[in-house]
């Protein structure tokens, strides 16, 4: 007995000091239990230091390293080291009345913010490619990419960039600089939060309502939904089987899985989105919206303004805008645009495939910007639907480089797809045997595609409820994520980028 006790106490000892050092095979997801234990303790104590803006500042830093310590290990000095670049220079910056200087300084943070990204990122890439160019014999690095670095990297960059164009002042302390950046609820993968939206809110007295805290849950559980039910399940039981060996399968299965994977990105990434805008809610502070049903667009333009919707405006202000934007002539529009997306596809991943992606959104934007001069369609539901369908197709298509591991599989599927048959006998078989994948599929789709109106519906009818009502929910869905999660909790598709 004793003997059994014994082990029981050391596994129990091991386990919770699993919880405290990072693995990089398991790093801290917001649809993990431990984040929901961990965050529930941090959130009592948060809540009692309301009042107490210097240990409430400090206590969230904490808490948020701890956190990206969870997810990069050592590298969270990384983060530290940026902000105090940013920072100091910021405040440089700030202080210089000689142009010369303060560019100079920018130009600085601008170096090294960029050479990190460069050298974590893209060094491997560059090998790559020089010993492919020049016949060349250079060994890859072992290079750790750190989880987050591209999202956070853009968000110290538009506070320097903002405090040199004297659109922000610098924030009165370095922890208050440190709360903007490490953040934990979006550090990772998002939403890319502009100092002038956030760091204004530091300041300001610490109310959550009733509506705020209503709205965060409603956020939280829908996240959590479209995250670990139905993008999880499709991705494991379906999409990944089909883009690993797509000549395994029939034609409309490839199709299927490529209308599977547009659907999967969309809650995988939406569904981060909401819940960290919601924890961030629960916390007293409100981030920005990052997708508005992006597959209801009717342009690659408009789908730009519903998808990502943090990182295309970072583009849009701080390269685009930056290059010169619609300032200097048609060709020069033309030629902003197409950049932009490329350096947008390039952010995304060290793979010419994501620069290929990139491209073809960048040509999209360049082709309807011609030629929306010169045609004026009528506006009405049934070309409404026709625009809508043929921009989700395209979006559909892009999305195979994006996923696919590289340019010849991606090709292979669009191949399969081109062979389809109208086979009404094989699909329903197809269907049958994967009934609750393309059950997902449906309920995925069908949400997106649900008018603000119903959501707006569904919100009001989950405010009115009362808390013990609210708590039930909360427990069924993660009831319904521990019973559909059939590989344990995966990774979010952002935190490769």
């Amino acid at each position: 007995m004793n003997s059994l006790q014994s082990l029981f106490t050391d596994v129990s000892l091991e386990t919770i000091q699993n919880w405290f050092i990072y693995n990089p095979k398991q790093p801290l997801l917001f649809n993990s239990a431990l984040f929901l234990g961990l965050f529930i303790i941090f959130y009592f104590i948060y809540i009692l230091s309301r009042k107490t803006h210097y240990f409430r500042i400090t206590y969230v830093v904490l808490f948020s390293l701890f956190f990206y310590y969870k997810c990069s290990g050592i590298y969270f000095w990384l983060l530290v080291f940026s902000s105090v670049v940013d920072y100091s220079l910021s405040r440089l910056i700030y202080a210089e009345v000689v142009q010369f200087y303060r560019r100079f300084y920018l130009i600085l943070s601008l170096t090294i913010n960029l050479g990190m990204l460069a050298y974590f990122k893209y060094t491997n890439f560059f090998i790559d490619n020089f010993n492919g160019l020049f016949s060349g014999s250079l060994a890859f690095e072992d290079i750790f990419l750190p989880i987050g670095i591209s999202f956070y990297t853009f968000q110290t960059l538009s506070y320097t960039i903002d405090v040199y164009r004297k659109e922000l002042e610098p924030t009165k302390s370095f922890m208050d600089f440190l709360f903007f950046v490490s953040f934990f609820p979006q550090l990772v993968a998002g939403p890319i939060v502009r100092a002038s939206d956030f760091i204004p809110q530091i300041y300001e007295k610490l109310r959550l309502t009733k509506e705020d805290f209503n709205k965060a849950l409603f956020l939280i559980i829908g996240g959590l939904l479209k995250k670990a039910v139905i993008s999880d399940f499709i991705s494991t039981n379906f999409v990944d089987r089909v883009f690993d060996a797509p000549n395994s399968y029939t034609a409309f299965e490839n199709l299927m899985a490529s209308y599977g994977y547009a659907i999967q990105i969309y809650c995988d990434f939406s569904g981060y989105s909401d819940m960290a805008i919601g924890l961030a809610l629960l916390m007293g502070f409100k981030l920005p919206p990052n997708f508005r049903t992006p597959y209801q667009s009717g342009s690659i333009t408009e789908f730009w303004r519903r998808w990502h919707i943090s990182l295309s405006s970072w583009l849009r202000d701080y390269l685009y805008i930056s290059m010169g934007g619609n300032r200097k002539g048609n060709l020069r529009t033309y030629f902003n645009l197409f950049m932009t997306m490329f350096l947008g596809g390039l952010w995304h991943g060290a793979s010419w495939k994501f620069v290929f992606w990139g491209v073809l959104h960048g040509m999209a934007l360049v082709v309807e910007k011609f030629f929306g001069q010169f045609i004026k369609l009528p506006k009405n539901a049934f070309i409404r639907i026709i625009q809508v369908f043929l921009t989700f197709h395209f979006v559909v298509f892009c999305w195979l480089f994006f996923r696919a591991k590289d340019f010849a599989t991606a090709f292979q599927i669009a191949e399969n797809i081109t062979k389809i048959q109208f086979n009404l006998e094989q699909w329903q078989t197809i269907v049958l045997g994967y009934q609750n994948v393309f059950l997902l599929l449906l309920i995925g789709f069908i949400w997106h595609f649900l008018p603000q109106s119903v959501t707006d519906f569904k919100e009001r009818i989950f405010g009115k409820l009362p808390f013990w009502a609210k708590a039930i929910v909360l427990g069924f869905v993660f009831w319904i994520v521990y019973a559909t999660a059939s590989a344990g909790t995966q990774p979010f598709i952002y935190f490769q980028f």
